[in-house]
């Protein structure tokens, strides 16, 4: 699918210019970072589901160190984005605890935080999905994918963003053909009780401070240190997280 025929086929299902943009944007970037699930693929994806393209979020409650808002039926690629477009609007004077309830699909959460990072805030992000992972010894799924990420800001202009999904594939993997259904499991093999409790711990986390329904949870401050230049150093050269 070319750029051009997922912006008509999102304006298609009724989103306006600005929200087309907003999703294509985020849809290239995920494509351009080799995440092809949660690329241009998504529309098709988008199409098979019931939305409502003129839902607007709603912000709740606000103040210097926490703010609230309600997805109020938008996407939550949506809601994300105004939530950084906010934050970075009105930042906090040290540190502030963003909550989003019903805030689904949110997308690459890296994508989010890198737009944070690179607007001068450290940020970790994390968002609830519908249940996908089952306990390392079995049973039903009891626990999102819940992606983690964390971007912090750097004075050579190239934050360090590390983005990780608790599940061995991700479903964009299974909508997109290119992981099987069986496979979304805690990474980690015989190892997998470490990936299944993060995502235990963040499903917990999300869902006492939004709700049961899918959301995410924002930390974001001013950074006091510089330390990623330094860690570039170290590293010589290898490519470190959220590097293109």
């Amino acid at each position: 699918m070319t750029s051009d025929e997922a912006r008509a086929r999102l304006e298609g299902l009724g989103f306006d210019p600005h929200a087309s943009s907003t999703l294509l944007v985020h849809f290239e970037d995920a494509d351009a970072r080799g995440k092809p699930g949660h690329g241009l693929s998504r529309v098709e994806w988008l199409e098979s589901l019931e939305l409502d393209p003129s839902a607007r979020p709603v912000l709740l409650e606000s103040d210097e160190g926490f703010a609230r808002w309600d997805g109020n039926g938008s996407l939550g690629y949506l809601v994300l984005a105004e939530i950084v477009r906010a934050t970075l609007a009105d930042p906090p004077a040290r540190a502030r605890v963003v909550v989003a309830r019903r805030c689904f699909p949110t997308g690459v959460l890296g994508y989010w935080a890198r737009a944070l990072a690179e607007g001068g805030l450290v940020a970790a992000l994390t968002a609830t999905s519908p249940k996908r992972l089952p306990h390392p010894d079995g049973g039903p799924p009891l626990t999102g994918t819940n992606p983690l990420a964390i971007a912090v800001p750097s004075s050579d202009g190239r934050p360090l963003v590390a983005d990780v999904s608790m599940g061995a594939v991700t479903h964009g993997d299974v909508l997109s053909g290119r992981a099987l259904p069986e496979e979304l499991v805690a990474f980690g093999g015989d190892q997998a009780h470490k990936a299944f409790a993060l995502a235990a711990g963040l499903e917990l986390l999300v869902t006492a401070l939004a709700g049961p329904e899918p959301g995410a949870v924002l930390v974001v401050a001013r950074p006091e240190h510089d330390p990623v230049p330094a860690l570039r150093e170290l590293a010589a050269g290898r490519r470190l997280p959220g590097d293109s």
